[in-house]
């Protein structure tokens, strides 16, 4: 199956606010755009992925985004995440896409391999694939085959209402738990995990 990757980034300098008791505006800085490059880095080269889609309000961001070959979608304002979504989906749709990865550029462990583990679940459409956050609540990754087939409904619990999109529109659910796809950083607990969890890679 081929797809679309759209990659939601926040201003480098704005995100992760929550982490402002551990680390300092620069550090924050830094590791968004450390983010986002391992993002990008995780679909290089991936044959099953045609095309990565940056969408963003910073142009810092979108222009880290085009040096990974990557397409982008300047935001203007302070739209919600959503609508943003839904507008970076119709522009895919117009290459006959058959479907999207919706992939957050907060997630420290991904991998190519979780990527492909995405996408063969996804199978034959019409699919919903979700992974949802290490507690169960959140959206981590959502491929949706094809495209459009459900709205956009992140935000706090959304993982139950995007899997009763899925069911309401008739399509086929995978749900998707991996460690890796897990872990999104938010909070300082969450920079503790993912050190240990590099501590338990390194041999």
């Amino acid at each position: 199956m081929t797809l679309w990757a759209i990659v939601p980034v926040k201003p480098l300098r704005r995100g992760k606010s929550r982490l402002a008791s551990t680390l300092s505006e620069e550090e924050r800085t830094e590791l968004n755009r450390s983010l986002l490059q391992n993002t990008l880095k995780t679909f290089g080269n991936l044959k099953e992925v045609e095309e990565v889609l940056v969408i963003s309000r910073d142009p810092q961001a979108l222009a880290i985004a085009r040096q990974y070959g990557a397409r982008t979608v300047r935001e203007d304002g302070q739209p919600e995440l959503n609508t943003a979504l839904k507008r970076a989906t119709v522009i895919a749709q117009v290459y006959a896409t058959r479907g999207v990865l919706v992939l957050p550029a907060d997630l420290p462990l991904v991998t190519r391999e979780d990527v492909l583990t995405l996408i063969e679940r996804a199978g034959e459409p019409p699919a919903v694939v979700i992974a949802p956050d290490r507690h169960g609540t959140g959206t981590n990754a959502l491929l949706i085959s094809p495209a459009g087939l459900i709205e956009y409904d992140f935000g706090e619990n959304s993982f139950q209402r995007h899997c009763q999109r899925a069911k309401e529109a008739g399509a086929r659910l995978e749900i998707v738990n991996l460690p890796t796809l897990g872990l999104d950083l938010d909070l300082p607990e969450d920079l503790e995990l993912v050190r240990k969890f590099e501590l338990v890679k390194t041999p």
